[in-house]
C-alpha cells in the first residue's frame, strides 16, 4: 500500500476524532490508529524494495554495458587482426579499432554514469519522502503525547500546600 495514501488515512482518523470539550485534545480510535501505524511499518519496507528494485536495474544495466563493450572490443580486435594481413590497410584498421575500442569505453563510461545517476536521483527522492513521513509521524506522536499529558494534568486534583513550620 502506498505510505502517502496512509499518511492520508492517518491525517483523516486524526481529523474525524471528537474534541475534549474546552480542550484541544481529541479523542481517538487506539485500534484504528495503531491499525494504521502497522501499515505504515509494512509499508516502507515496500519503499526499500523498491529501491533495492532501482539498484538492481542499474547494475544489469552496466552489466549489460560491459557484456556490450566487451563485445564490441573483442569484434574490434577481431576486425583489426584481419586487416593486419592487408599490408597497405594495416594502419587504417589499427586507428579504427582503437576508435571502436575507446567508444565503446566512452559508451560503457556514459551509461554507467547515466545509470548511477538516475539511481543517485530515486534514492534521494525516496530518502526525502522518508524523512519527510517519519518527521510527519514523529510530530503527529509528540503532538499526542503532549496533549495527553496535558490531560492527565487537567484531570488529576491539585496537590495540597504544605504549611510552614
Amino acid at each position: 500500500m502506498d505510505i502517502l495514501h496512509l499518511v492520508d488515512r492517518l491525517e483523516e482518523l486524526i481529523s474525524d476524532c471528537r474534541a475534549v470539550p474546552l480542550t484541544r485534545n481529541i479523542i481517538v480510535d487506539e485500534d484504528r490508529i495503531l491499525e494504521l501505524i502497522d501499515q505504515m511499518r509494512i509499508s516502507i519496507p515496500e519503499e526499500v524494495k523498491k529501491a533495492m528494485q532501482i539498484t538492481a536495474q542499474r547494475d544489469r544495466m552496466i552489466a549489460q554495458a560491459q557484456e556490450e563493450s566487451s563485445r564490441t572490443i573483442t569484434l574490434a580486435k577481431q576486425k583489426a587482426e584481419e586487416m593486419i594481413t592487408h599490408d597497405a590497410i594495416v594502419e587504417a584498421a589499427q586507428a579504427r579499432a582503437e576508435k571502436i575500442i575507446q567508444q565503446a569505453r566512452e559508451d560503457t563510461e556514459s551509461i554507467r554514469h547515466e545509470s548511477d545517476d538516475y539511481v543517485i536521483e530515486s534514492l534521494e527522492a525516496l530518502e526525502s519522502e522518508l524523512a519527510r513521513l517519519l518527521t510527519q509521524t514523529r510530530n503527529g506522536i509528540a503532538k499526542l503525547a503532549a496533549e495527553r499529558q496535558k490531560v492527565i494534568r487537567e484531570t488529576q486534583p491539585p496537590e495540597p500546600l504544605e504549611s510552614e513550620s
